[in-house]
C-alpha cells in the first residue's frame, strides 16, 4: 500500500483527522473531536520515509506475535514499546493485514 492508500483508509473512519503535533515530518492520525484534548492518536506514518513506516496501536500479545511473525514489525518507534508496533512497508506484510491492524488500533483508542 502507498502512503496515500493507507492515508485515504485511516481517513474514513469516523471522527478520526489528521494532525502535526510533532512536526511536518510526522503525520498523526487522531480519533475524537478536531482540536480536543480528549483526541486519541492510533496511528503515524514517517513521512518522506522509504519504505514507508506505519506506526499503529496494538494489543500486547498480538504485537509480540506480528514481531516474531514478520522481521519488518519492530517496536514502536518513539513510543510505548508493550503497545505500539512499527510496521515497515515492504509488502511483507499482506495489505488486508495492514488494514485489519489500523482496525485493530482504531478500535484500541476510539471512543465506546
Amino acid at each position: 500500500m502507498t502512503h496515500k492508500e493507507i492515508e485515504t483508509y485511516i481517513l474514513n473512519f469516523p471522527n478520526t483527522w489528521l494532525d502535526f503535533p510533532f512536526g511536518e515530518d510526522t503525520a498523526v492520525y487522531k480519533v475524537g473531536d478536531n482540536g480536543s484534548d480528549n483526541s486519541k492518536i492510533f496511528a503515524l506514518i514517517a513521512e518522506n520515509s522509504k519504505p514507508l513506516r506505519l506506526s499503529l496501536k496494538c494489543d500486547p500479545l498480538l504485537a509480540e506475535k506480528l514481531r516474531e511473525d514478520y522481521e519488518t514489525v519492530l517496536p514502536g518507534y518513539h513510543l510505548n514499546k508493550k503497545h505500539w508496533n512499527t510496521i515497515i512497508c515492504t509488502g511483507q506484510v499482506p495489505d488486508d493485514e495492514i488494514k485489519s491492524l489500523i482496525s485493530i488500533s482504531y478500535n484500541l483508542v476510539a471512543p465506546k
